[in-house]
């Protein structure tokens, strides 16, 4: 479904676009930086909610062998978010350690102490971080607006999965330039 409305108070949720898992990621995943920082600059002009995701591992417990991609830290620096998201003192920081940002991370409770009522996601991966998060934001009640412009993965396949099939039985598409427009349009 495409995007039909923005909520008195959305949020912007930008998931993991940090240094270390950008590094070496290829042209497709490293794309998606500009529109997100485009989104923030929007969200942030409004004055609306940027929160901003970053992973540092694997949920502690875990014994089997290294999946694709990793997910660990591997080198200094490895967590922090890309310069091209600007990150102002006004965003709000949340790390996980899981694929979702809303397991374990406080994040539902700080979009509801800030009224959020709709979430729009942006980052990486599409099919794994983005999707989780996507799915959790449904399953706790949020408005959900996936940015697809603005979210990559690994493998095309993948990404192109979870926003053709998987994300309309979630919530709603869109480009960055209509969640942008939509906003500058209820503002």
């Amino acid at each position: 479904m495409t995007l039909t409305t923005i909520d008195p108070t959305p949020a912007l949720v930008v998931i993991d676009l940090q240094k270390g898992l950008l590094a070496g990621a290829g042209p497709a995943v490293a794309a998606v930086a500009e529109p997100a920082a485009r989104l923030a600059a929007a969200f942030r002009r409004h004055g609306l909610p940027v929160v901003l995701v970053n992973v540092t591992g694997r949920a502690p417990g875990r014994t089997e062998g290294a999946r694709a991609g990793g997910g660990v830290p591997s080198s200094p620096g490895w967590a922090e978010l890309i310069e091209e998201l600007d990150v102002r003192p006004s965003d709000h920081l949340i790390t996980k350690r899981r694929r979702s940002a809303f397991h374990d991370t406080g994040l539902d409770t700080l979009l509801r102490d800030l009224g959020v009522t709709q979430v729009v996601l942006a980052g990486i991966s599409t099919s794994a971080g983005v999707e989780s998060t996507a799915r959790s934001a449904s399953d706790h009640g949020y408005h959900v607006v996936l940015a697809t412009d603005a979210m990559a993965d690994r493998e095309v396949a993948d990404h192109r999965h979870s926003v053709e099939r998987v994300f309309p039985k979630i919530g709603e598409t869109a480009t960055t330039a209509e969640v942008v427009a939509m906003i500058g349009a209820t503002r």
